[in-house]
């Protein structure tokens, strides 16, 4: 399914409240990781015909169009060629992994340039409104891009054809595929197991607070131009949602964000590296193949987690196939600690808290995760260290000094295979759980959601729980680890 974003080695623009994000992903330390399976291109959706009759996940918006809808992408693809896109080697069809996605009418080779898309056909925060008043409004305001580009969206939805974003509008999906559109029962239901539940959550608080800054500081006071029966809680959840999964940021335009019509409907696969930018030579958005395709052609999202891609992008590869998958390891420090207070003083102060996630690939952790490791086991003669292993933990230190505690290692190590530990019963109890969970309701495509949610939570869930398994290191790899430490290697 081509209904997203194409982040191609960009970032996806981080969600309104501070999230821990590494800032050096390289110094990570693991025994070898084990060997690549195949990467065949595979993933479910929930589609939105599935909750058609569900008041609670049914959007709200009268604009869009099903997932499928091949004559709304056709109509797309004649506005674009009339509005300046230049001939295509690539036309919008039904493809086998999803509804639609952008096919090669002929050969491509390894190197190609493909996709071009001129920047007049770009939305970004200095797109002109069709109502400049709207505009006028929320630039007065000072409202940040994401936020001014969720209501120029809805703003240009609700006039139709008068907007000249109409043909793109009407050609995007009505319920994008996005956690967002989960009930929190579904996400305490489903996701219980999985930290991807609580980024869930506060992506959806996100949104919400977003809105309802908005509506008490601006749309109140200018009703006239934006009405609530249109500037409203659904359709902010819409534009939002299709802000999640579709913008990009280009980075050779000095990392501003866009929305790219016909580039956002390429598909993702785990094993492409290529990426979309603005190519200043042919002034428009291009990208380069990586590899020979023929028909199908597929583009990265980002270096994302199977968590990550559900979480915006409603889908999860096949287990083993993402290179880039990782699990979120929930430390906590023991408020049993007699010195709780300092310890959680001490990360206060470097931006984290006293339960922090980080992130845990097959082929290792991040040495912030080490550090926090080695605070939460810290014993009271190292309390004029506790700030020193905050700052690791939060990857602000300016020092360059190798954090090292030899006489922790074996209880820091512990302490995070015991919380992997935990982590994986969790996992293991709902795994074992989904096969007789209840799923006996009257209404047939209502039962039909349910079942796609459920192998979405189980898709995701099996992978994360692989993770923590592999990180279970035996006492073999235990010593390898403390030789290398001894030899001073630079994996940690």
């Amino acid at each position: 399914m081509a209904e997203a974003l194409i982040i191609l080695q960009t970032s996806l623009i981080p969600i309104f409240s501070p999230q821990y994000k590494l800032k050096n992903h390289s110094n990570l330390h693991f025994p070898p990781s084990i060997s690549k399976r195949s990467t065949q291109f595979h993933r479910i959706r929930c589609s939105v015909s599935t909750a058609a009759e569900s008041s609670a996940t049914q959007s709200g918006v009268s604009w869009g169009c099903d997932a499928d809808s091949l004559e709304n992408a056709s109509s797309l693809q004649d506005w674009l060629s009339k509005c300046g896109l230049p001939p295509q080697k690539m036309a919008i069809q039904r493809v086998d992994v999803g509804e639609r996605g952008l096919v090669a009418l002929k050969n491509i080779r390894k190197g190609e340039k493909l996709l071009f898309v001129p920047p007049g056909l770009f939305i970004t925060a200095d797109s002109e409104w069709s109502c400049s008043e709207a505009g006028e409004v929320l630039k007065k305001y000072n409202v940040p891009d994401w936020p001014l580009l969720a209501t120029y969206l809805i703003s240009e939805a609700r006039l139709t054809n008068t907007s000249k974003w109409s043909n793109y509008i009407s050609a995007l999906p009505r319920q994008p595929y996005s956690l967002l559109y989960w009930t929190r029962s579904e996400l305490d239901r489903y996701l219980e197991a999985s930290e991807i539940r609580q980024r869930a959550i506060e992506r959806i608080n996100d949104v919400t607070g977003t809105y309802n800054d908005l509506r008490d500081r601006i749309f109140s006071k200018y009703p006239d131009l934006f009405p609530e029966k249109v500037f409203n809680m659904e359709s902010f959840k819409w534009s939002f949602g299709i802000l999640f999964s579709r913008l990009v940021r280009l980075p050779s335009m000095d990392g501003k964000v866009a929305l790219v019509p016909w580039a956002d409907m390429l598909n993702h696969s785990c094993e492409v590296e290529t990426f979309l930018d603005y190519d200043k030579s042919s002034q428009g958005v291009v990208f380069t193949t990586d590899r020979a395709y023929q028909p199908d052609v597929f583009i990265s999202y980002g270096k994302k987690s199977n968590g990550e891609l559900l979480l915006s992008y409603g889908f999860v590869p096949r287990e083993g196939t993402n290179p880039r998958d990782s699990v979120e390891l929930s430390l906590s420090l023991k408020k049993s600690d007699k010195f709780y207070k300092d310890k959680s003083e001490a990360l206060k102060k470097h931006g984290l808290s006293a339960s922090q996630r980080f992130p845990l690939q097959v082929t290792g952790w991040p040495v912030e995760l080490m550090a926090y490791a080695y605070l939460a086991v810290s014993p009271p003669s190292m309390k004029n260290q506790f700030d020193e292993i905050a700052a690791a933990a939060s990857n602000k230190t300016n020092s360059k000094k190798d954090l090292r505690y030899p006489e922790i290692d074996e209880e820091a190590l512990q302490f995070i295979l015991d919380t992997c530990e935990d982590s994986i019963s969790k996992y293991s109890k709902f795994l074992q759980a989904s096969g007789s969970m209840d799923l006996d309701v009257t209404n047939p495509k209502l039962l039909n959601r349910k079942l796609f949610l459920k192998q979405l939570a189980v898709d995701l869930c099996t992978s994360e729980r692989r993770i923590l398994f592999r990180a279970q290191y035996t006492e073999e790899e235990i010593e390898r680890y403390k030789e290398r430490r001894i030899k001073g290697s630079e994996d940690f």
